[in-house]
């Protein structure tokens, strides 16, 4: 089980797909997606997010909210970051997209394999380990796969 993606863009794990998004945004310049709009869980939510990185790990504390750390509710009152302030970028479609569904229009594909093409020499030129094995080659692939779809005039699927 993960994510496939038409035109040999993607085969591999959901987490997968998330770390190498994560990785891009960082090369990029770009907020860490864990502080963005869909990612982001505020403080004293239950499920993923970053809060976690605030209070530290493992912590068990049963006030886990504002009231526990008053200095923080001033930072989770600015988050999550909003999507737009990332446009007119075309990253902005693949970093909010969905890990498991959905399409990227052919329109989008080409300028989305240029941004990532540009981002390639500054990845990593090391193993990534699991379903990323490789940090560049891995995005070469998914530009690829964008190429192909945009040549096609077809949509790149996710499913």
């Amino acid at each position: 089980m993960g994510l496939d993606c038409s035109h040999n863009a993607w085969h591999g794990a959901y987490g997968a797909f998330m770390r190498w998004r994560k990785m891009l945004a960082e090369v990029a310049g770009l907020p860490p997606l864990e502080l963005m709009d869909g990612f982001y869980s505020k403080l004293g939510s239950k499920g993923p997010g970053i809060p976690t990185l605030y209070h530290g790990i493992n912590t068990n504390e049963p006030a886990f909210g504002h009231e526990s750390r008053p200095h923080l509710a001033e930072i989770d009152d600015h988050l999550p970051i909003q999507w737009d302030c990332l446009k007119p970028s075309p990253l902005h479609e693949l970093l909010y997209h969905s890990d498991c569904d959905g399409e990227i229009a052919a329109e989008n594909c080409g300028p989305i394999a240029d941004a990532l093409e540009a981002l390639i020499p500054l990845l990593p030129d090391e193993q990534a380990g699991g379903h990323i094995c490789h940090w560049r080659e891995k995005t070469q692939q998914f530009v690829d796969g964008l190429r192909a779809a945009a040549a096609a005039g077809e949509a790149l699927d996710f499913h």
